[in-house]
């Protein structure tokens, strides 16, 4: 079965994809100040509605999950190294 292709979705869009898919909670706002700081997925600077690809939320949302672990242990240094 192909893969479905990306679809760009808009802030609050995004918010609910990232939670429904990874069950990370971004609130809208939260999303516009990581894209302030640079440090939130990418995005098409849209005036007022940018739009986030979900291509680019998916590659994001597996970076700040990281690598799944086996034990505590292992996450604390997971978390150190990163």
């Amino acid at each position: 079965m192909p893969a479905a292709p990306s679809r760009n979705l808009r802030r609050a869009e995004a918010s609910k994809y990232l939670l429904d898919n990874y069950g990370l909670s971004y609130k809208p706002n939260s999303l516009a100040r990581l894209a302030t700081a640079g440090k939130g997925p990418a995005f098409f600077p849209v005036p007022q509605n940018p739009l986030y690809s979900t291509d680019a939320l998916d590659a994001w949302a597996r970076e700040v999950l990281g690598e799944p672990v086996y034990s505590t242990a292992e996450a604390k240094q997971q978390r150190r190294v990163s």
